[in-house]
């Protein structure tokens, strides 16, 4: 489990493909702190960590994490959000986060709002997932909340700490991004189907 607040950032630094998996090699200021079979959240996506060495740690994503999210666009030297699974007794200072992304989505406006910024995100409305207005959502591993909801549609608004300690500063409208929806209005969504 996460809470969508985000430790730090990390690099890829190698892809490599070996039969429908992906190993990915990443550099970051936490990989001394890792531990082999620890888990963590990159870009959303709870991958756990197979290899150590130096600065550098290995991960491996399987054909159903490749189908799901946006990791077989990642490149070498692309920028990734990094989150380690959160400690028994922590506070929760974003949303439960369980790393399990639903489906992408992908940036379709970017607006600068005097300092802070309003990103917008389309997503395909045929898986039925949904968004509440004022609840929460993730994006790449960002816990945020949700303005302006629509039926494939929601806004966020990014502050400007968010904006330089996450790769929402290398967004562009096109981009592709991991979501995961908030795991409470799925059941509830789940339970207004139920009494349809």
């Amino acid at each position: 489990m996460f809470t969508g607040i985000i430790e730090t950032l990390g690099t890829i630094k190698e892809i490599r493909k070996e039969k429908e998996n992906l190993h990915l090699k990443v550099v970051s200021t936490i990989t001394n702190e890792l531990k082999i079979d620890q888990s963590v959240s990159h870009n959303g996506i709870c991958l756990t960590v197979v290899a150590i060495e130096n600065d550098i740690y290995t991960v491996t994503a399987i054909k159903e994490t490749i189908k799901k999210t946006n990791i077989s666009n990642w490149k070498v030297n692309d920028i990734v959000n990094l989150e380690r699974a959160m400690k028994l007794g922590d506070r929760l200072d974003g949303h439960i986060v369980q790393g399990h992304v639903d489906q992408i989505g992908i940036c379709k406006n970017i607006s600068e709002a005097e300092g802070s910024w309003y990103f917008t995100f389309e997503y395909n409305k045929e898986q039925q997932n949904i968004t509440i207005e004022k609840g929460s959502i993730t994006v790449n591993g960002t816990s945020l909340t949700v303005v302006n909801s629509k039926e494939n549609e929601f806004t966020v608004a990014i502050i400007p700490y968010t904006y330089e300690n996450t790769n929402f500063k290398n967004f562009k409208v096109g981009t592709i991004v991991n979501l995961e929806f908030d795991v409470i209005g799925k059941y509830v969504k789940r339970i207004q189907d139920l009494r349809i």
